[in-house]
């Protein structure tokens, strides 16, 4: 086992005042505080960016090595074994503008396991083959291996990236996506990217097994120990540790905030004291504004907000940003579930603050009604009215099943997925084999341009009926709806919403209820449907689909592809830790 390198953590304490976000665009209209729809010459907040995107012709490169670490964020002395990009705990941030080509080469400085960067909540168009995730797309990156992931920024927003091998995402494998773009409301200011985490003082590898056992004899995973802010947050008899501090807040501006969810567990609820919050994305999709006081964010989410500064604040000049574990979402919990950050305006006198929260609110609900997409775009209705009640299984019994056409039930407590690493989804496109294992959970989709819909139902007599955050890979979907109990073909169509419906990679099932999805294929490649609570994925609930593999756009990967699956099968064969779960999540590594 090698010595763990040194945590290099991230400042707890950024400037409000620093970072503003102005660029300069045609003269027609230049992105400014006062014009933030605008961004360049065709483009702006009202384009379509799944049909349109500029090209700038800039690559901004990063490189990355990922690192056995130890961590002790808040000082409480549970010091444990953690695995960081960089060192770093938040991750370093990706930073680029719309159109610009990321470049990012990852060295694996593990010792004895694979990894690989998966970035959330990207469409990879045609570029599937960089989605990175092990036994889907690729191969992992065996042991002193280098790879660089290449893509285009066909979005805007605020995203994170994060291992999909082993453990490594509860470990602190995980970093900030942003790339610059237009906006649906005005601000001044941008804070950047703000992670949020529950955080574990066991790593993963134990907490994950434990998590095994309790879903096994249908019981509740582990709770978490605290939550971390930006990486840090005062121990729980705040003795030890640090706020996340924001200074140096003006009166009269307007801030934007960049929340992102990346817990393993745990859904979280944010606000800030006497500052309402603006909530203009959710996800990668401008949002018409609206304001709230809280904001639940399940995991893998992200909310972008503004907040306005005001005199009469600047005279309090300290107050709590809290972060809540959601209570009412039922999962398995916080020993320490409050967390807290400090944001301060310039010239505030020293101290905690003394601000006054807001009437925090008692459920578990997903605003949907709010998440009205800034570009309107309309879901097919015919197609899947005329569908769905042809059905060839009863839509009452959960199932990994389809109608012969475009419509897929998934019942969540079923059919898991085991993926091979040795043998990608990838390779057998490139292979052109169709022996798909029946543990791969793959699903096809072979007619490009045409509308996809899940429904995905949690049967009502569930042992464990709570929320799922589910994430989709290679596409933004359109939800059209959810609802508790089991979706009806003959009555839920008609509650549906078609025209211009939430649109997010990210989204609730209810525990007990159901979900409905749908989104065009219209991006070649292996993509993972999955829940994002890793000790569910790591029991294998996701599934697949193969869309368009005749389509010669599909991503098949180069030279280096090759050599890097050639790398991992050769440290394969002696690997000390062998794969023990689904491939996605969990695995035992040389520091535990």
């Amino acid at each position: 086992m090698g010595r763990p390198s040194t945590l290099a953590k991230r400042a707890t304490t950024t400037s409000a005042t620093s970072t503003s976000t102005s660029k300069v665009a045609d003269a027609a209209c230049t992105n400014g505080p006062y014009t933030r729809t605008c961004w360049s010459s065709g483009f702006s907040a009202a384009t379509d960016f799944d049909a349109k995107w500029p090209v700038t012709g800039k690559t901004v490169s990063y490189s990355f090595e990922l690192v056995n670490s130890t961590c002790d964020p808040d000082g409480s002395g549970s010091s444990r074994p953690c695995q960081l990009f960089n060192g770093q705990l938040p991750g370093p941030t990706v930073r680029a503008n719309w159109g610009d080509t990321i470049s990012v080469t990852l060295t694996n400085k593990l010792t004895t396991n694979g990894t690989g960067i998966h970035w959330h909540g990207i469409r990879q168009l045609n570029t599937g083959d960089q989605d990175g995730v092990p036994g889907i797309t690729e191969c992992p990156l065996a042991p002193g291996q280098s790879k660089t992931y290449t893509w285009l920024a066909t979005q805007f927003g605020t995203t994170w990236f994060h291992s999909h091998f082993s453990a490594q995402y509860g470990d602190g494998a995980t970093g900030q996506i942003i790339i610059d773009g237009p906006a649906s409301s005005n601000y001044d200011i941008d804070l950047g990217a703000m992670p949020l985490t529950d955080w574990y003082y066991q790593d993963s590898w134990v907490v994950g097994l434990q998590a095994h056992a309790s879903l096994q004899a249908f019981a509740a995973p582990p709770p978490a120990d605290t939550i971390l802010i930006n990486g840090t947050n005062m121990s729980p008899n705040n003795q030890t540790g640090a706020y996340s501090k924001t200074t140096g807040l003006v009166a009269g501006k307007k801030y934007r905030l960049r929340l992102i969810n990346i817990s393993v567990d745990n859904p979280l609820r944010v606000s800030l004291d006497g500052h309402p919050f603006t909530v203009i994305t959710s996800d990668l999709v401008p949002i018409k504004p609206w304001t709230t006081n809280w904001i639940l964010i399940a995991i893998g989410q992200r909310y972008d907000v503004i907040f306005t500064a005001t005199a009469a604040n600047a005279k309090v000049g300290n107050f709590w940003l809290r972060v809540h574990y959601a209570a009412q979402c039922l999962s398995s919990g916080n020993n320490n579930p409050n967390a807290l950050g400090i944001f301060s305006y310039a010239n505030a006198p020293s101290g905690n603050p003394a601000s006054t929260a807001y009437t925090e609110p008692a459920d578990c609900i997903e605003p949907l009604s709010n998440l009205v997409p800034w570009v309107s775009n309309t879901v097919n209705s015919t197609a899947f009215l005329n569908q769905v009640g042809n059905l060839e299984v009863d839509i009452s019994v959960p199932g990994l099943d389809g109608n012969g056409q475009n419509i897929v039930i998934w019942g969540v407590n079923l059919s898991a997925i085991d993926v091979n690493w040795d043998k990608p989804t990838t390779q057998y496109v490139k292979d052109g084999n169709t022996s798909y294992p029946t543990n791969l959970n793959l699903i096809e989709l072979p007619t490009e341009g045409i509308w996809s819909y899940w429904i995905i139902q949690e049967p009502s007599n569930s042992p464990v009926p709570i929320p799922h955050p589910i994430h989709l890979h290679g596409h933004d979907f359109y939800v059209l709806g959810t609802g508790s109990g089991i979706f009806d073909k003959n009555t839920s169509p008609s509650t549906l919403k078609y025209t211009n419906p939430p649109r997010r990679d990210t989204a609730f099932l209810p525990g007990g209820g159901w979900l409905a999805l749908a989104f065009p294929t219209d991006n070649p490649g292996a993509w993972l449907m999955h829940c994002h609570i890793a000790w569910h994925v790591s029991d294998g609930l996701a599934v697949q689909f193969l869309e368009g593999k005749s389509s010669s756009k599909f991503p098949l990967g180069d030279s280096s592809w090759d050599a890097n699956c050639k790398s991992w099968n050769t440290f394969d064969a002696t690997m000390p830790f062998p794969k023990t779960d689904s491939g996605l999540k969990l695995v035992k590594d040389s520091v535990n």
